[in-house]
């Protein structure tokens, strides 16, 4: 007979202390006769022993056509003196796999009668979503669908009072709050722990006894789909006061007190940080997905991830397959309690990120409401022209026309921005990123286009008008690619010797992009470095970022010889990676030719600085704290290799070396040689005082 095991964990609700010798009974019910029963006791740890239970055959759990339970049932009672007795029913028990059961109980003040949960059976037999299902099979949502005007209806669109984490970031929150029902009904809403509500929801999604790949790419779905729902504030914005729903018309299931299993728990702790992403786009991906059987929709189907994993394809494959080619994994280590998007009111002088991102998002949605004048620049600075969009906004939506952007105007910026734009959709047309950095769209614009794009293009396009006389003049910014836009396209594209065709593909985007830069370059020489991506740029990226990129490399390689000449064509290729590289040895960062964080930020910083014909030199970098002798190996014996081949090009008694972070005996020559000609002890190692003294040269030769 197949079997399968099952362990008890016991704690005191909320302090989630162990509670020991609870009382467990294990059995099971068939045509209301008990067929098994057992009792076991918790340990000091709050664990049960691990009990061998039958079940039904595994190979059923792989069968789509199979259409009763591929698993068996087990009801769990708890009692312990002095707490609420718990019976959970409906326990589920797969073929070789471990079921973990997570028990809080409370302690009985008032002698509560038992309590009972019940975990319906697995959602590839039901689809838990109802009713709804046939008449809503799929997951998206849109602006105008049944559960905007319940909400409408009941009233609900009023201000929250709490409200989670929004539209300036992507983090992992600590915990997340389920309403267990539809968005509109009066259920219960539980507030659990966000990795244990992915576990939740594998477990109740898919069998455990599926293969890994399957597993891990229905867990980045399951992972993306309710970062999307917590980045939008979907139900939030809404005067909801949960992050998500437990109803699968709406959202992807969850079951209260339900049953995990150690293979899915233990791959959730791996990946529950990595989650989809558009290419280019800020929110987390919508990733819909349905069981295929049951319910069909235009994302990912499970029963189809079961298919091709026994094909072996992979993870990322089979998202490939699902999902758009320009869907990407992406990891943060963001794990935050999630707070407001709203921090303040905005007004007449206000500055700041927030600014920038109710400027950003007033002109997404002018496009669809041309009422709304475009702000251009987006700058963060609440000017006249600010102002006055927010005006015609409030106007627009029934809200206070003040100009100040309070909490109700920016909770119904918020919600209007996420509609037009479909953040929370299978379809999602995404949040603009490339509003600093002049990232090409991936969209080629053309005559007759309206959209964010056209606005951006027609900025840069009026503000090199004013530099040079031979491109055409745009008068209005209005989201429009009308004949007045083409005209300034074609003139461009004849002046800088392009293709004279009138429409903007990434060659001439890239190329406007540019010559805007250097433009604002000429008014603003103390002009901030580009906005990072959010995204690590290495090896086999394209696009601006990596233009800029190596435009910076090439700048700051005016100075430091030691970095290679690159060709400018927006693709990271090896010798953009030798020139990262080679730059990082240099001013002593992580030696990885990945464009991260840290590399960015200094890599402008540099640039900018000798543009502005100031001094460059790279930031004297910490003593790593032990000396650096014969057989150290690393990046910091890489570094004073640098450093010291340089010094070499000017005292010609100090040898060069191979700056391969190896400390071996041409090094420590190279060390001696340094340290006899500035009288200190030559004893060929690096301690703090050669430390100092090599990069001190080192700048002194960089003056």
């Amino acid at each position: 007979m197949p079997t399968g095991t099952l362990q008890i964990f016991t704690s005191l609700a909320d302090e989630a202390l162990p509670l020991s010798n609870v009382i467990l009974r294990v059995f099971k019910v068939v045509n209301d006769i008990v067929v098994f029963e057992t009792y076991l006791m918790s340990d000091s740890e709050g664990q049960s022993p691990v009990i061998t239970l039958e079940t039904k055959s595994k190979e059923l759990s792989l069968d789509e056509t199979y259409s009763e339970r591929p698993y068996e049932i087990y009801s769990v009672e708890c009692m312990l003196a002095g707490y609420t007795s718990i019976l959970v029913q409906g326990v589920q028990i797969f073929e070789g796999d471990a079921a973990l059961l997570p028990i809080s109980m409370v302690p009985d003040i008032l002698l509560s009668p038992l309590q009972v949960d019940t975990t319906p059976d697995h959602h590839l037999l039901t689809n838990y979503g109802g009713n709804n299902v046939s008449t809503a099979p799929t997951r998206q949502m849109g602006v105008n669908n049944e559960f905007d005007s319940a909400i409408v209806e009941e009233g609900m669109l009023k201000t929250p009072e709490r409200i989670s984490f929004a539209l300036n970031g992507v983090v992992i929150p600590r915990q997340i709050r389920v309403h267990l029902g539809r968005p509109t009904s009066n259920a219960e809403n539980v507030t659990v722990d966000f990795i244990y509500y992915i576990k939740n929801v594998c477990c109740s999604e898919i069998y455990p006894t599926w293969p890994r790949e399957a597993l891990l790419a229905n867990i980045h779905a399951q992972v993306s789909l309710a970062l999307n729902r917590v980045y939008t504030e979907w139900y939030r914005s809404k005067g909801y006061d949960f992050d998500i729903t437990n109803n699968t018309a709406f959202d992807q299931a969850f079951v209260k007190n339900r049953n995990i299993f150690e293979n899915i728990s233990e791959l959730v702790d791996d990946v529950f940080n990595q989650f989809l992403r558009k290419r280019n786009y800020a929110e987390p991906f919508y990733a819909e997905y349905c069981d295929g059987k049951i319910a069909d929709c235009p994302g990912m189907k499970q029963w189809g991830t079961l298919t091709l994993a026994n094909q072996g394809l992979s993870a990322i494959e089979i998202r490939q397959y699902y999902y758009a080619p320009e869907v990407r994994l992406v990891t943060t280590e963001r794990i935050e309690d999630v707070k407001g998007s709203y921090s303040r009111p905005l007004r007449l002088g206000s500055e700041g990120d927030d600014v920038h991102l109710i400027q950003q998002q007033l002109n997404a949605i002018s496009v669809n409401y041309p009422i709304i004048r475009p702000i251009y620049p987006v700058d963060g600075i609440f000017g006249p022209d600010t102002e006055a969009a927010v005006r015609t906004f409030q106007k627009q939506f029934n809200l206070t026309v003040d100009g100040v952007v309070g909490k109700s105007t920016w909770y119904k910026i918020n919600y209007i921005y996420v509609a037009v734009r479909k953040l929370a959709e299978l379809s999602s047309i995404g949040r603009v990123e490339n509003d600093k950095s002049g990232e090409w769209p991936q969209e080629i614009l053309k005559y007759g286009d309206r959209n964010v794009y056209v606005q951006q293009l027609q900025y840069y396009l009026s503000t090199i008008a004013t530099f040079n006389n031979a491109i055409s003049s745009i008068t209005t910014i209005d989201s429009f690619f009308g004949q007045q836009t083409a005209n300034a396209v074609r003139s461009f594209q004849r002046f800088y010797g392009l293709d004279v065709d009138g429409i903007v593909g990434e060659v001439t985007w890239n190329r406007i992009y540019a010559v805007y830069l250097d433009m604002v370059h000429i008014v603003n020489p103390d002009i901030q470095a580009p906005v990072y991506p959010g995204i690590a740029v290495k090896q086999g990226a394209t696009g601006q970022d990596v233009l800029a990129i190596q435009q910076a490399l090439n700048t700051v390689g005016m100075e430091y010889p030691e970095i290679v000449v690159l060709i400018e064509d927006g693709i990271f290729g090896a010798r953009t990676t030798e020139a990262v590289r080679e730059f990082q040895r240099l001013f002593g960062l992580e030696v990885d030719g990945i464009v991260g964080p840290n590399t960015w930020t200094k890599l402008f910083e540099a640039s900018n600085a000798i543009m502005q014909g100031n001094n460059a030199s790279p930031s004297f970098p910490t003593y790593p704290g032990t000396p650096l002798r014969l057989n150290s190996r690393g990046n910091v014996v890489r570094l004073i290799q640098d450093r010291l081949n340089f010094i070499s090009i000017y005292y010609k008694e100090i040898p060069s070396v191979a700056a391969d972070g190896i400390f071996g005996p041409r090094t420590q020559q190279s060390v001696i040689a340094f340290q006899n000609l500035l009288g200190l002890t030559p004893d060929g190692i690096v301690g703090q005082q050669t430390w100092n003294r090599i990069n001190q040269v080192y700048q002194e030769l960089n003056q």
